[in-house]
């Protein structure tokens, strides 16, 4: 899977006072009437439990100046979730999740359903509200590195 490229995306969530993010390359739009978008996320990985509680989360597209910031909440440094979060700059969105500000787009989404697999939770989002950032080099993983591409 590591010739399999993807873009890098950082997924949010709040659960009560409980807010989570974590990078991932495992997501894509499902349609779009109505606007709909998935998100894998790791079942192994024990502070991902937020994602499987709430009612909402963010994908947020990372472009090619988040790498620092992708590396961390990818666990790199085994940072506090409130060391992750100082990284970037946020804003609560209208779910109540995370809004990274700087995203190159930022999908909030109501959860709409659930698929668990043997490793990862399929999250189903209808998108309900759409941040646009600036257009920029997007954040790639591929052959266990990041990359960009214009």
């Amino acid at each position: 899977m590591s010739r399999y490229a993807g873009h890098v995306q950082l997924v949010t969530t709040r659960f009560g006072e409980t807010i989570r993010g974590t990078t991932i390359t495992a997501a894509c739009s499902v349609s779009d009437q109505p606007p709909m978008l998935l998100a894998c996320i790791n079942n192994q990985n024990e502070n991902n439990q937020p994602f499987f509680e709430s009612d909402c989360f963010v994908l947020n597209t990372l472009g090619a100046q988040h790498e620092a910031l992708a590396g961390a909440f990818a666990g790199f440094g085994k940072l506090t979730a409130e060391e992750r979060f100082a990284f970037g700059t946020w804003t609560t969105g209208a779910t109540g999740a995370p809004v990274l500000t700087d995203a190159i787009a930022a999908y909030e989404c109501r959860v709409v359903d659930r698929k668990v697999t043997p490793t990862h939770t399929v999250l189903f989002g209808e998108v309900v509200a759409l941040a646009m950032g600036d257009k920029s080099a997007s954040l790639l993983y591929l052959n266990r590195g990041f990359h960009t591409v214009e």
